[in-house]
């Protein structure tokens, strides 16, 4: 089955050699990426590697020292600003007012759009999250779920046609973040387009596409099952005893790209599985240790990516 070329129609954004430099320092390289509309696109890499960056100059919000793309139908460089008014943004810090109410945030922020009714407008979006009898609550004390819900109400009033989120479930927990993302993919059923800036492979793995992105290169982008398969990483899981002793010896050794500790087990993976197989072998006769062969997680896949990324900004 081969599949299908997108139409222009259905492509969110489109750019080709975005770089930018801050200080003398290239923040982002030569990137060229292509987003359909309706995709939940993630990005994932160490702190400082570029991925907000990318993502602003991906909407507009941001010009890049060279390239050019299209955001919505509009040119990046000379749309700017018609992009923009297109645009949700919700960042990991609340940003909202803590003195004004659940009602008072939203009815304040749909004036700020233009909104014609702005108070059905908040009644409409306070239902549509849950957030029924706390209405007149004030924004400071609401719990971080609560607040995310708010945030995510306030940066989609407008309606728009993107939607950023930068490390958007920071603090919060876990139930709340399940809840957060089965909003997002509500949102993005209905067409809306989402960047997401992320840590956590859970919710990596809930984007419809991923890219990792390490000191300003794109290094690998794809669905979660392409950036796995392209790793051509080779995998065991460890379990039995000593197992801080045996990934002390294993670290370094030929064909030994990662060794990482998961819960009771070690994870141990290599790109040279005929290297790796070879380290392993003397040690698999090992008593009390079992070595089973595993299809790689995408957090092995993040890891072994890392422990090979050159930090630039050094």
């Amino acid at each position: 089955m081969t599949a299908t070329t997108p139409s222009r129609a259905d492509i969110a954004i489109d750019v080709h050699g975005f770089s930018k430099s801050f200080g003398g320092r290239e923040v982002v390289h030569d990137l060229s990426m292509q987003v359909k509309r309706g995709t939940i696109y993630g990005f994932i890499g160490p702190n400082g590697s570029g991925k907000t960056t990318t993502i602003r100059m991906l909407c507009g919000l941001l010009t890049p020292d060279s390239g050019e793309g299209t955001c919505l139908g509009y040119d990046i460089r000379r749309d700017a600003d018609k992009i923009k008014r297109q645009v949700g943004y919700m960042t990991q810090r609340f940003s909202l007012y803590q003195d004004l109410s659940v009602r008072e945030n939203l009815e304040f922020v749909a004036r700020l759009y233009g909104v014609r009714d702005a108070r059905a407008t908040a009644r409409e979006m306070i239902k549509r999250l849950g957030l029924n009898g706390r209405e007149e609550q004030l924004a400071g004390e609401l719990s971080g779920g609560w607040k995310q819900r708010l945030a995510l109400g306030a940066c989609t009033l407008s309606n728009p046609q993107l939607l950023l989120l930068d490390e958007p479930t920071a603090g919060v927990d876990p139930k709340a973040r399940r809840d957060f993302w089965n909003e997002i993919h509500a949102l993005a059923a209905r067409g809306l387009t989402v960047l997401v800036s992320t840590h956590y492979m859970d919710e990596a793995e809930r984007c419809h596409e991923i890219a990792y992105i390490a000191y300003g290169h794109v290094l690998v982008h794809g669905t979660v099952d392409e950036v796995i398969a392209k790793s051509a990483l080779t995998t065991y899981t460890v379990t039995g005893d000593n197992l801080t002793t045996l990934s002390a010896a294993l670290s370094g050794k030929p064909g030994i790209d990662m060794v990482a500790p998961f819960g009771t087990s070690l994870h141990v993976s290599g790109r040279d599985k005929s290297a790796l197989d070879a380290t392993i072998a003397p040690l698999r006769e090992q008593h009390g240790v079992h070595w089973q062969h595993s299809e790689p997680s995408l957090e092995d896949v993040f890891i072994e990516l890392m422990t090979r990324s050159k930090d630039n900004f050094q």
